[in-house]
């Protein structure tokens, strides 16, 4: 049991990163070299490309719901939501 543990351990510290590189124009290097000791630019891009990811999988997930929503054979009763609305007000 204990070595398993460690093992998870060692897993998760020393798993691997890929390298990721891209152009700025020369102005921009020039300033974020300026504030460099301010800001860690690497993880703030980290940052922005999860978060982005996430948006993009987020906004893939809802279109693939709505498709199969919208594919959907069932149906509510008619007067059904109206009902529901109403039951809610009354009771409350």
């Amino acid at each position: 049991m204990v070595n398993r543990i460690y093992y998870l351990r060692v897993y998760h510290l020393y798993t691997m990163s890929e390298v990721v590189s891209f152009k700025v124009r020369k102005e921009i290097k020039e300033k974020m070299l300026k504030y460099k000791g301010v800001i860690n630019w690497s993880e703030e891009l980290r940052k922005f490309v999860e978060e982005k990811l996430r948006e993009l999988e987020a906004r893939e997930n809802f279109e693939n719901i709505m498709r199969e929503l919208s594919s959907a054979t069932w149906s509510v009763p008619k007067g059904f939501s109206a009902k529901s609305v109403r039951e809610d007000r009354d009771s409350g």
